[in-house]
């Protein structure tokens, strides 16, 4: 259960930077973010009205995080004009603010005592955050340094291995270790991501965002039914919600 939460956060993060694009092009931007907001919106309500893990209900809020985040790191460069590595620091210090406040206030940034309420804030902000993050680091290699979505992606599927090492190896603690490695999944599905969807010309399979993010959601979704008909997944109403 743990590898195919893995997953499909990993699914979600490519398929929010595909959808992110897609949408801008077609609906253009200020329609784009207008609708995501709107949906993120929905979705944090209705898993904030949620009292216990409902897979579909938490996952649509995640993708729409993705989605929203994708989108925030892309009007900061495009719009504002503001570089990767600058954003890249601001979003870092955006997240360390938001652990510092969540840490002091509750105690712990350990997932599975998120139940709701004030620390529910705390692990949605946090989450936000960590998708803007990870989307300006990912276009700061890809893009800015020059290298390419294909190896930025390889280079994060190595980075991403580290937490669990230092976890496993060194008895780093799980919640940190977690939390890198959740930052991590962003760039490492965008790249891999943007890599199927971009054109030739920028060094990619020119696949489309559209189908590309058509396909992820299709996994997803199917990944997604699995959780929620898989009965030892399924949190007891007494315990804590979250993966």
């Amino acid at each position: 259960m743990t590898a195919v939460f893995w997953i499909v956060k990993i699914l979600t993060t490519g398929m929010g930077e595909t959808t992110s694009d897609y949408l801008a092009r077609t609906l253009g931007p200020v329609p784009a973010v207008g609708s995501a907001a709107l949906l993120l919106t929905a979705t944090l309500i209705a898993q904030a009205r949620t009292r216990q893990y409902v897979p579909v209900v938490y996952w649509a809020a995640v993708i729409m995080v993705s989605v929203f985040g994708t989108m925030a790191a892309d009007i900061a460069h495009v719009a504002l004009g503001v570089p990767y590595a600058a954003s890249t620091t601001v979003f870092a210090a955006t997240l360390a603010l938001a652990f510092a406040l969540w840490r002091r206030t509750e105690g712990t940034l350990a997932v599975e005592t998120v139940a709701g309420g004030r620390r529910e804030a705390f692990y949605w902000c946090a989450v936000m955050a960590t998708f803007a993050l990870g989307t300006a680091v990912g276009d700061l290699t890809s893009a800015t340094l020059g290298w390419g979505y294909l190896p930025s992606g390889l280079l994060f599927a190595a980075l991403i291995a580290l937490p669990a090492l230092a976890h496993r190896r060194s008895g780093l603690s799980p919640v940190l270790t977690f939390w890198w490695a959740y930052v991590l999944t962003r760039p490492l599905g965008a790249c891999f991501a943007d890599w199927a969807g971009v054109s030739h010309e920028r060094g990619g399979l020119d696949l489309g965002t559209g189908p590309v993010s058509l396909t992820l959601a299709i996994v997803i979704t199917a990944a997604v039914a699995w959780l929620s008909t898989t009965k030892q997944h399924t949190s007891p109403p007494s315990t804590p919600s979250g993966p």
